[in-house]
């Protein structure tokens, strides 16, 4: 009998996993797309998934050959004009604040497109503008960000390589109405695919492990995360509220049909900020999220805890003062999930309160702290903890919601003379200075005290940055940022009141 039953799980899990696309070789580069620029390749139903996306190309080609300049390509180009660059190495930054430039790598014979940053540089792709498409590059070697939007709409970024980039490895910022697919992305010291402050983003069919934290959705609104394998991270996949944003909630979010296993990786994060929380073995964090649904996925090995739903107290945020910003994780819904095998080394104090129930090994699903409204598919089918109060949910799948995208594209943000400091901020900095508490840069209180009635001290520094604080990295200089840009958003950042506003 136990020979049978083992049988059939594995036929479970055999069928299950052929619901996915990948390639599980993870030494494998992603499957090249099509020279169709502006339809998503995938599941049979991807086609509707891009209509706000999608636009006729009636631009210019530019080309771009190994020894060439991506950047210069850039300051040729028109709005709606496509730059390909083929196979060859560039070491370079390239800066984007015109709106519809389409980047395309041309892959030939298995060669890529390389941006390598040598370690020099901070950033690989750094887009303002709206309408952004890049796909099919190898980002190596870069001290910061290997894709960072700054408050651009409309975007897609496809099937791109994002090895040992920095911080972050694909991180649209302040962002609308945007699609991260087929993208493999390790050794991201933060996060790989970081959603910070977006609404209305799909993030599917991406493999990233070695990182810190696999996929953050980060006070963000309207996202769904699908069909993703996230394994060997620190933390898998996060859906939670960082304090001190100036967007002060993440809710309805949508996590189904992932592979989240064995997210065990030693925790590399910088020092002090959140990421390096995250305890080991941790397979999906929800914290002070709202309105997420976790359904579908595949959750294994991951030896602490394979779902943990918490408040600000108990997720590492407990000295963050936001008033604005509920601490509490409310209307999270679990529904049908395979999970095995999780909780075979939990953390001390996760060890400690499963000793109650008589118990060594860590939970599957783990409740702690505050919250209301949250549900549950059928808790008998999981080992749980902290879960008594939650209820039966009214849904039991979310396979009427196929995409958060909007059915027209997103209008650009209009920038102003009395906007461009908020702006700014929102789009670039808040990225690392939050108000009281630590991401990767200092806190926007402790930058208030420093340079107190000086915004012009500010300017000089992002101007020309000096590490000054061997418990922070050096921030890369902003020269890029117009002198009108630097001085407003240091104005703004010093006449921010963070006790009633960020």
């Amino acid at each position: 009998m136990k020979k049978i039953i083992s049988i059939i799980l594995l036929l479970a899990i055999g069928f299950l996993a052929g619901k996915f696309l990948f390639n599980t070789n993870s030494k494998k580069a992603p499957i090249p797309i099509s020279n169709d620029l502006y339809r998503s390749t995938g599941s049979a139903n991807d086609s509707s998934k891009t209509s706000s996306l999608e636009r006729e190309f009636t631009g210019t080609i530019l080309e771009i050959k190994d020894g060439g300049s991506i950047q210069d390509a850039v300051k040729k180009a028109n709005p709606g004009d496509l730059i390909r660059v083929y196979p060859g190495t560039y070491s370079e930054t390239v800066y984007i604040d015109k709106d519809n430039i389409t980047f395309q790598g041309i892959i030939v014979k298995g060669e890529w497109p390389v941006l390598d940053g040598k370690k020099e540089l901070n950033d690989a792709f750094l887009y303002s503008g709206n309408g952004i498409q890049i796909e099919n590059f190898k980002i190596i070697n870069y001290k910061g960000n290997g894709i960072m939007g700054q408050a651009g709409n409309n975007f897609i970024l496809r099937n791109n390589w994002v090895i040992d980039a920095g911080v972050y490895g694909i991180f649209p910022q302040f962002g609308k109405n945007g699609l991260i697919e087929h993208n493999i992305l390790s050794g991201i010291e933060d996060a790989a695919i970081y959603v910070g402050m977006c609404d209305n983003i799909d993030v599917l069919h991406n493999e990233v492990y070695g990182n810190v934290a696999g996929i953050e959705i980060e006070n963000s609104r309207h996202c769904l995360v699908e069909n993703n394998k996230v394994y060997d991270n620190t933390g898998g996949i996060l859906a939670f509220i960082t304090p001190g944003l100036p967007i002060k909630t993440t809710y309805d979010v949508i996590i189904r049909n992932n592979f989240v296993s064995d997210n065990n990786h030693e925790n590399f994060g910088a020092p002090g900020s959140i990421v390096s929380g995250i305890p080991p073995g941790t397979g999906i964090l929800i914290m002070a999220a709202d309105d997420v649904i976790v359904e579908n996925n595949i959750i294994s090995g991951n030896d602490n805890v394979g779902i943990v739903i918490t408040d600000f107290a108990n997720g590492g945020a407990k000295a963050a003062k936001d008033p604005e910003s509920d601490p509490n994780p409310d209307r999270i819904v679990i529904l049908d999930n395979f999970m095995i095998n999780n909780g075979n080394n939990p953390t001390g104090e996760i060890k400690a309160a499963m000793l109650t129930k008589f118990s060594t090994r860590g939970p599957d699903i783990l409740a702690i702290g505050g919250g209301e409204g949250s549900t549950i598919r059928d808790i008998n089918r999981y080992r749980t903890f902290g879960l008594g109060d939650f209820g039966v949910p009214n849904i039991s799948n979310t396979k009427d919601v196929s995409t958060f995208l909007l059915d027209h594209p997103a209008p650009s943000k209009e920038i102003s003379k009395h906007n461009l400091g908020e702006i700014t901020y929102y789009g670039i900095c808040s990225g690392c200075h939050a108000g009281s508490i630590r991401l990767i840069g200092v806190p926007v209180n402790v930058i208030q005290m420093i340079y107190k009635d000086n915004p012009q001290g500010m300017v000089e520094y992002m101007n020309s940055p000096k590490n000054l604080r061997e418990d922070y990295p050096e921030m890369p200089p902003q020269n890029y940022l117009s002198e009108e840009a630097k001085l407003a958003v240091a104005e703004y950042i010093l006449a921010m009141d963070l006790d009633n506003k960020k």
